[in-house]
């Protein structure tokens, strides 16, 4: 193939962001290159002309040379309470769903699965294990928010593999490093629990922790983890769907280089989508440029 092939299959992979709003010019231009998989919406992104700013994201996808009929994948996290990017529900943070006389119906209550659909296009939510502090109460509420939101055309992810329950409290990978000590046995018991019933839902994609699992691989964090995403995630529990990075640029992956190449070491591993989510237009340009390394990685996937 050639360097400009592989730059536009590289691309497909990996999500921009960019500050503010409207987007600045380089974020639509690289978009009608074909350089951009897809984009993230952060609160200071939305405001009333936000319909009209995904209008141009699409049309300028449509343009581009890497346009397959697909809408561009614009993602958002939506997570109830105080995480609510876009205006609509769900209105519940995750612990108060989990605290509810009715868990499982708490998930789909109104507004929980269609927040994100009148901005058109594509989007995903994210969906974590807030619910609560039990294998069993996430459960619960995690299957029923993730069947609701995608029975109203929203993909679901579920976050951050293989669990971040364990972790210490002021435990934050956006900012440092972060081990967790499990004993295998028990972390697949306890913390990667949940993950059976998000994946027997038909959860379609599945984030990444950017902590550090020692009982699974010594060295590297999960999300940039060959034992982690194809051996634990694929091959033992059978996820078939379409896994994402975390925020590439994290302080707790100070140690393995720049985004890019992170984002190179998280295409070996198996991450079909890299999330480069600095609020810098041209931030994903270098991580797909150098992530054309690894296109082999990526030639035969199929995002959705």
């Amino acid at each position: 193939q050639t360097t400009a092939s592989n730059t536009l299959l590289a691309a497909r992979h990996v999500i921009h962001s960019s500050p503010g709003s409207p987007p600045p010019p380089p974020s639509l231009s690289l978009t009608r290159q074909g350089k951009v998989g897809g984009i993230i919406l952060f609160g200071e992104n939305v405001d009333a002309n936000l319909p009209t700013v995904v209008a141009s994201f699409q049309t300028a996808y449509a343009q581009s040379p890497a346009y397959d009929g697909h809408p561009l994948l614009i993602v958002t996290d939506q997570e109830g309470g105080q995480v609510r990017r876009i205006p609509g529900g769900p209105m519940s943070s995750a612990k108060q769903i989990g605290q509810s006389a009715n868990p499982a119906a708490a998930a789909t209550q109104p507004g929980a699965s269609g927040g994100c659909l009148p901005c058109g296009g594509g989007f995903y939510r994210c969906v974590w294990e807030g619910f609560g502090n039990t294998p069993a109460l996430v459960n619960t509420c995690g299957p029923a928010f993730i069947t609701s939101q995608q029975a109203a055309g929203v993909l679901a992810a579920a976050k951050h593999f293989p669990g971040l329950g364990s972790a210490a409290k002021d435990a934050n990978t956006d900012v440092k490093p972060v081990t967790i000590t499990l004993a295998l046995d028990e972390m697949r018991n306890v913390d990667e629990a949940p993950y059976k019933g998000a994946i027997a839902a038909g959860a379609d994609m599945v984030m990444a922790s950017w902590a550090l699992y020692p009982d699974l691989e010594a060295k590297l964090p999960a999300g940039l983890s060959v034992p982690s995403v194809q051996e634990e995630l694929r091959q033992r529990l059978g996820f078939k769907g379409v896994t994402i990075t975390d925020a590439i640029e994290a302080g707790s992956l100070k140690a393995f280089g720049n985004d890019a190449e992170r984002g190179v070491l998280a295409a070996v591993a198996g991450m079909d989508i890299i999330l480069a989510s600095g609020r810098n237009a041209t931030q994903g340009e270098g991580d797909c440029e150098c992530a054309c390394c690894s296109v082999g990685e990526w030639e035969a996937v199929s995002l959705f």
